[in-house]
């Protein structure tokens, strides 16, 4: 009994570890002095249960643990806080039958990852022209992890990208160990392809792949929609950000579900790296070809350093792209 005990003791303390080092007010030094008492009073709990007074210690335990749940539940999501430049602001967007009306659509002109020009736009999209939709994947670490980036593309020759994305504020960076934390906040914003795709391949040198996805153009809509729908409700009520259960992968899984009915779960979808294999097995991808072939011909990463600031960047990616 006692191992077991002390196992329970020690997997809840480490969550707990991680709610206060992650989220109690006052700053870096009174989040580790908390995290470092939280720490010694397990220590004192696994010795007591240890000595041969479990009832004691592990009630104890108990009533501090469910003062930290308490504490933790009690920590909502907020829309005013001091963001970064890059996500300072949330598209929102109207819809008036075909035409819908984007606002705070981002527009930097990255140089550099502190040093860019800030542009916020509104631009209208007309949704009987809408076209073609893109699936893009962004590596910087490991081949099992990326940001994923939806394009959406039209007859008139715009295009706009959704990303869903951690908001950090000025002071924070991102953490996979956060995400699970309420470390962040979630939003989706509108892009123009020169700046978000441009930041990642130019600025951030990270390695990008582009995929032509097959979709009925009732679905295309219905996805459209179906960000601004998102995007929208999180302007109205905040919600955090989690790196397993409400990220960039998932949340587009969650409103394409809605639009095409089951889709089957697969551990790609949390290993985001890894989701050009689960789209193609579920035939969202060009079969004429083979996961490796349009993976080649997907990199845009040199195309884009080498179109950077042209008019043309959007096509100059593409060249070589299968078309559908």
């Amino acid at each position: 009994m006692s191992t077991a005990a002390i196992g329970c003791v020690c997997l809840l303390a480490a969550w707990g570890f991680f709610a206060l080092w992650y989220q109690l007010p006052g700053g870096g030094v009174l989040r580790r002095c908390g995290a470092a008492v939280w720490t010694l009073f397990n220590l004192a709990v696994v010795v007591g249960v240890l000595r041969g007074y479990p009832g004691v210690a592990l009630s104890i335990f108990a009533l501090a643990f469910v003062m930290l749940v308490t504490w933790w539940r009690g920590i909502r999501p907020s829309n005013e806080r001091t963001w970064s430049d890059d996500v300072a602001r949330m598209t929102t967007g109207v819809v008036a039958g075909n035409q819908v009306t984007l606002d705070n659509v981002r527009h930097f002109d990255w140089r550099t990852r502190t040093d860019y020009t800030q542009h916020w736009e509104t631009r209208t999209y007309d949704l009987g022209g809408l076209s073609s939709v893109d699936m893009l994947l962004s590596y910087w670490s490991m081949a099992a992890i990326a940001h994923v980036l939806i394009s959406f593309g039209f007859d008139d020759g715009q295009r706009v990208v959704f990303s869903v994305e951690i908001r950090r504020e000025k002071t924070e960076s991102f953490s996979e160990v956060g995400g699970f934390f309420k470390e962040f906040e979630l939003s989706i914003i509108a892009c123009d392809e020169r700046d978000v795709i441009r930041l990642r391949t130019n600025v951030r040198n990270e390695d990008v792949y582009l995929y032509r996805i097959r979709m009925p153009a009732d679905n295309m809509r219905s996805l459209f929609l179906a960000y601004v729908e998102e995007a929208n409700k999180l302007a109205r009520a905040p919600r955090f950000y989690n790196t397993i259960t409400v990220n960039c992968t998932t949340l587009v899984y969650q409103m394409m579900r809605r639009i095409v009915g089951r889709l089957p779960l697969d551990i790609r979808l949390l290993f985001s790296g890894y989701l050009p294999g689960y789209v193609y097995k579920v035939g969202g991808l060009d079969v004429r070809h083979s996961l490796a072939e349009l993976r080649a011909l997907g990199r845009i990463t040199e195309r884009a350093k080498q179109s950077d600031r042209r008019p043309t960047f959007s096509a100059d990616i593409r060249s070589g792209v299968p078309p559908l």
